[in-house]
């Protein structure tokens, strides 16, 4: 990298830190999603992960099938994506699909149709951050970011310009279509994990293990 690159990254990222454009944007009860006007602020959620939800009195060990409904794209006006491009929405969707169906076998056997003992589970995802090219690694050496990145893997928070995922999950009794649960979520990698910050989809990647993982916690 010449020095004048690495000058012109660092200022970037200075400036970045100073103004706080670091800091990220935050998933919403989106307007467009069914769920919506059930949603609130979650009481019990200590890393603003799961900034709203839905719950009710159900005991998830009643439950041992689910069908996985196809990833919607969401395509409101709120929606949260950030200059990611439409094919990039279908991986991301695609991988989610796979990443969740993947979890989720390992807590249920899947289920053809509808099942007294079945979940039906609807993803959309609403949003998405790909990384910053060259700043999203360079941060977590640079004087600047390396504290911040930092701070921020202590905190379970963002780090310096790296992407994220944002989504919706709907839980339904597959036999009756009630709605047994919902939330909203964003994740990300830890802000030290170096391999998300390589090529702009990893941290959206690493983001939707993540919120895989995230959901089969929830069911449990």
């Amino acid at each position: 990298m010449s020095s004048l690159l690495k000058t012109s990254t660092a200022a970037s990222l200075v400036v970045c830190l100073a103004l706080g454009a670091c800091s990220s944007t935050q998933p919403i009860p989106y307007a467009g999603i069914p769920s919506s006007n059930q949603l609130r602020p979650s009481q019990n959620d200590d890393s603003g992960r799961i900034p709203f939800e839905y719950k009710t009195q159900v005991d998830w060990r009643r439950y041992s099938a689910f069908v996985l409904d196809p990833v919607a794209i969401y395509r409101g006006s709120d929606a949260q994506f950030e200059d990611v491009s439409e094919d990039d929405k279908a991986f991301l969707a695609r991988n989610m699909r796979d990443q969740f169906a993947e979890k989720l076998n390992a807590r249920f056997r899947g289920a053809p149709g509808r099942n007294a003992n079945a979940l039906r589970i609807k993803l959309t995802l609403t949003g998405a951050k790909t990384n910053t090219a060259v700043l999203s690694t360079f941060s977590r050496f640079d004087l600047m970011g390396g504290p911040y990145n930092a701070v921020q893997a202590v905190r379970g928070r963002e780090g310096a310009m790296t992407g994220s995922v944002s989504f919706a999950v709907e839980i339904y009794d597959a036999s009756t279509n009630e709605l047994l649960g919902a939330y909203v979520a964003k994740q990300y990698p830890n802000a030290w994990n170096l391999k998300a910050g390589i090529g702009a989809r990893s941290a959206s990647i690493v983001g939707i293990e993540k919120g895989a993982d995230q959901l089969v916690a929830y069911l449990n």
